[in-house]
């Protein structure tokens, strides 16, 4: 059995070894004793042990009297964004980072919409070691929503930072890789957004990988070869919450 590894920052571990919902549910049990109060957003990336972890977390989150903001897939520098657009206490990203399909983890973010702070961050894990949980009364419990499009407000973000008629004009051919994690959803919004032609590789968020997750550069050799052959004039590729480029 695999270690379950807790830093600052969040855990990771294997998936019915050392992660289980019980684990999960304590860990958040523990954040949402430390954070200031609000809303907390819960996101994850496409991995199929994501749902299952979702319903877990959110439900411990309402134990613990928060307010749940559901935005289901997406990628975790689009969490960060909407941590600030909603004014939220903070979130929770479900997600194994690069690490191969039977992993997944969580990552935690304060009201900056930026992973923990180490400070917090010792706090949290201090707790969660410790066994505490922030429990409520029956009358005290949170409530859930889903956020409809938690892509628009980083999209938007996006858009004002770049030359976005200049980009439409020159009506580029890309190739963007995805990799079957999170990054498709707003990946492919936002290349059309800017007028390009769009060739899409593995843009079914499913965690169905289809080459190791790492995005480095002995693991996107066949996808270098098909941009190439595509005739794309540059090709993105992405790791599964897409917080790697």
């Amino acid at each position: 059995m695999s270690e379950l590894i807790i830093s600052v920052s969040g855990l990771r571990g294997i998936v019915g070894e050392t992660l289980t919902p019980e684990v999960a549910s304590r860990f958040v049990a523990a954040f949402a004793g430390k954070m200031p109060p609000g809303p907390i957003i819960v996101g994850r990336d496409g991995r199929r042990s994501g749902p299952m972890l979702s319903r877990a977390i959110i439900a411990a989150l309402s134990a613990c009297g928060r307010d749940c903001v559901d935005v289901d897939v997406a990628a975790t520098p689009t969490i960060g964004v909407l941590v600030r657009e909603r004014g939220a206490a903070g979130a929770v990203q479900i997600s194994a980072s690069h690490n191969p399909p039977p992993y997944n983890g969580i990552k935690l973010f304060g009201s900056s919409g930026r992973v923990l702070d180490g400070a917090t961050g010792a706090k949290v894990r201090d707790a969660y070691l410790a066994g505490q949980a922030a429990w409520v009364p029956f009358d005290q419990i949170g409530m859930d929503t889903v956020e409809a499009d938690p892509h628009e407000p980083h999209l938007q973000r996006v858009l004002e930072t770049v030359d976005e008629l200049a980009i439409r004009a020159a009506s580029y051919r890309v190739l963007i890789d995805s990799n079957h994690g999170a990054g498709s959803l707003l990946g492919l919004r936002l290349l059309e957004a800017l007028g390009c032609e769009v060739v899409a590789v593995g843009d079914v968020p499913d965690g169905k990988f289809s080459h190791p997750p790492e995005p480095t550069a002995d693991n996107l050799k066949e996808i270098a070869t098909r941009v190439r052959k595509e005739n794309c004039v540059v090709g993105f590729c992405q790791d599964p919450d897409a917080d790697r480029l």
